[in-house]
């Protein structure tokens, strides 16, 4: 029998009507079906106070750091602001280090209100590189996101909806593969 994988996602977004938290909700329900156990954690409701590295365990930031070193895989979701991740999963990502994040798989999403996400993705990859967790070969960038919603939340594209129900799934079949230094 094998293992039930735990697939979390992080929504970097604080917007009500976020596009990103309804992509990524979409993305665990593959990740689901393709038998995950999944969470969603949705930044808005984390009290993370400014990272201080004086200060590195204020708020939630215990919750956050055990919720991804219990994951097998963490997606991460971000709208684009400047061709950036969003300052709140920036902020969540620097309390994260790599006793959280060594050999987790990562699954990276990007919502953008223009046409632009590749720069995100970039600083997205580095980061998880940085505390030595590996990145999925499947991103998912979303242009004018705020137009690819039904009022259902649900997607208006199908090529759209299959690269991130892919996203889920990918995240599920590479929950449990770790680097090989050989």
């Amino acid at each position: 029998m094998t293992e039930t994988p735990t697939v979390v996602a992080v929504s970097g977004s604080l917007r009500d009507e976020s596009t990103t938290r309804l992509a990524l909700r979409h993305a665990l329900d593959a990740a689901a079906a393709a038998g995950a156990e999944t969470e969603l954690l949705d930044l808005r409701e984390f009290d993370l106070p400014l990272f201080d590295p004086d200060d590195r365990d204020r708020g939630d930031a215990a919750v956050l750091k055990r919720t991804v070193r219990d994951a097998d895989a963490v997606l991460l979701g971000t709208p684009v602001y400047h061709g950036m991740v969003s300052s709140a999963l920036k902020n969540a990502l620097d309390y994260l280090g790599r006793d959280d994040c060594e050999n987790v798989t990562f699954g990276l999403l990007a919502t953008a209100g223009g046409g632009e996400y590749g720069q995100t993705f970039e600083h997205l990859r580095t980061g998880v590189r940085h505390v030595r967790g590996w990145t999925l070969p499947q991103e998912v960038g979303i242009r004018g996101a705020a137009s690819e919603f039904d009022g259902d939340g649900e997607f208006r594209d199908p090529d759209i909806e299959s690269r991130v129900r892919t996203l889920g799934r990918a995240a599920v079949a590479n929950a449990f593969v770790e680097p090989r230094a050989d």
